[in-house]
């Protein structure tokens, strides 16, 4: 009787499968769904007058400041929406309606409110909150809402989108990974953050140590430029084209009022008030904002990698990497928490250690990566990337506070963010890891910035994260001790992990604290032919 029902319900999930394949959604230009543009950076607004005579100052340069501490980053963008005065463009991969974004949204709807004109644009993957509150904001007359490369947002059950998954798989594993917020085409924060309490250490159980930069001046408009083509693509749909539920002006009131109650209860007790309360255009006028200003380029994907793919596709941020990587003279340093070479990265790199460069490579260690399919990637390639000389080192989960740092304070943490050191005179910081995904199949954005200081200030948290207190260095083990583990009977590693806990100095022959489940899934990812998805 199981064996019928089991059947049957094979049957039923096909001939789902094939409608839903069979159907297809009109274009993104067949719905209600105006062009707009970023605000012209000649308009004048407080924060291109305050910024206008340290431009003239430093020509052909724009001005930045790292973001490395979580609260900073949350507290920056707050400040972000607090200063726009004519327009607001957000763009995420994820942007959860929990605590902090929340928060995030509210100062978004304070801003609409004084007659800022707000864009929002998620991707779809991530978005599941259509009927809360960002849905209840998009029918303010000030804030737009559009999800990008839409694949089941408008399936509410389980069923309907794991059907669309089946029969989509390779639009569904095309996503928007860019992450951009930027206020009057003036200020601008890029990086690794999506919107959510892991990323902005307000979170209990997982912490994520990442990096943004805020940006300022001419660079802002590169950045604001993409956006737009994101915005105005085919693959950008209305989400009211997806959510068809109507909000008459007094539920837009109740979402207010519940978005200022939950600023009153959380605003303080997570530090997600201003960084202090000066207005930012004050601040930068009176060059209190710590901005470093420096040559710089931005390179973004096009939206046609994913409604338009080709395999002849090149990816312009990939590619300036790769660039700067062979222009390289002493040193490498690579934080990518999703890191998986492949053979060409493997070669890539080795060609760097061959002609004496260092190349140092800061990924998450088993235990504290979210995404042990993406470990399973990169497992297989730590012994030839040792072989040639790469120095290895894996990111733990059990962190203490430093400070300012991407170790962050004692939670389980993991590594998310993605930034790379050329000589410690050029810093790339942006959306993007060494993998084929960001390569191929994910949208990325990155900025190039040309400052021996900011590299510098991240070369130096890159030293303080792999320190053996905050990652395990890999090495490939002796021959000495491999005897010595063969003598025993215990099954064979190439591979040792070290550390150091409280003075004392440890080596590990297997993946350090990942245990027994993680270790599993990590064998059977293996044996999964996914390798081009990772």
């Amino acid at each position: 009787m199981a064996t019928r029902i089991g059947k049957h319900c094979l049957l039923v999930c096909a001939a789902a499968a094939l409608l839903t394949a069979c159907a297809s959604r009109p274009p993104a230009a067949a719905f209600d769904r105006p062009v707009t543009h970023a605000l012209p950076t000649t308009t004048t607004t407080p924060l291109s007058t305050a910024l206008s005579p340290i431009e003239s100052a430093h020509p052909d340069e724009s001005g930045f400041r790292v973001l490395s501490n979580g609260t900073e980053a949350l507290q920056m963008r707050i400040a972000l929406a607090r200063a726009a005065t004519k327009t607001l463009d957000m763009q995420y991969y994820i942007a959860n309606e929990d605590t902090t974004g929340k928060l995030l949204l509210g100062a978004a709807l304070y801003a609409a409110d004084h007659g800022v004109r707000v864009r929002m644009l998620v991707d779809d993957l991530n978005f599941k909150d259509i009927d809360d509150v960002m849905a209840g904001l998009n029918s303010h007359p000030n804030i737009e809402v559009r999800v990008f490369n839409p694949f089941g947002s408008t399936h509410r059950s389980v069923f309907e989108r794991t059907t669309n998954l089946l029969t989509k798989i390779d639009q569904f594993t095309r996503r928007m990974h860019n992450k951009a917020m930027i206020a009057d085409n003036q200020l601008a924060i890029v990086g690794g953050r999506n919107l959510g309490d892991e990323y902005f250490s307000a979170s209990t159980t997982l912490q994520f140590r990442d990096l943004d930069v805020l940006a300022a001046g001419p660079i802002t408009a590169d950045v604001s430029a993409s956006f737009d083509e994101y915005w105005n693509s085919s693959g950008a749909y209305p989400l009211k084209a997806l959510n068809h539920q109507n909000f008459s002006p007094q539920e837009l009131d109740a979402t207010r009022d519940a978005l200022r109650a939950h600023w009153r209860t959380n605003a303080d007790p997570y530090n997600a008030k201003p960084l202090n309360a000066t207005p930012l255009a004050t601040q930068i006028a009176a060059d209190q904002l710590d901005l470093t200003w420096a040559p710089a380029e931005f390179k973004a994907d096009t939206p046609g990698k994913i409604d338009q793919p080709s395999p002849d596709y090149v990816s312009p941020p990939m590619q300036r990497l790769a660039d700067l990587m062979k222009e390289a003279q002493k040193e490498f340093l690579v934080v990518s928490p999703y890191f998986v070479p492949h053979d060409a990265g493997v070669d890539a790199l080795a060609q760097l250690t061959q002609r004496g460069i260092r190349v140092a490579v800061l990924t998450n260690s088993l235990a504290a990566t979210d995404a042990v399919a993406v470990q399973a990637g990169y497992s297989p390639y730590r012994v030839p990337l040792l072989q040639h000389g790469v120095e290895l080192y894996e990111f733990k989960p059990d962190q203490q506070s430093t400070g300012t740092s991407v170790t962050g304070s004692r939670s389980r943490a993991s590594l998310h963010a993605k930034t790379y050191v050329l000589d410690r005179q050029i810093l790339v910081i942006g959306s993007m890891n060494l993998d084929p995904r960001s390569a191929n199949l994910n949208t990325e954005l990155a900025l190039f910035i040309h400052s021996p200081v900011l590299a510098g200030q991240v070369a130096a948290l890159f030293d303080r994260a792999t320190a053996p207190a905050v990652s395990y260095r890999v090495t490939l083990a002796s021959k000495a001790e491999l005897a010595g583990v063969s003598y025993i009977g215990s099954p064979q590693s190439q591979l040792e992990w070290t550390d150091e806990e409280n003075g004392q100095r440890h080596t590990y022959t297997s993946d350090p604290q990942a245990g027994l489940y993680r270790n599993v899934m990590t064998g059977l990812f293996l044996l999964l032919p996914v390798q081009g998805q990772l």
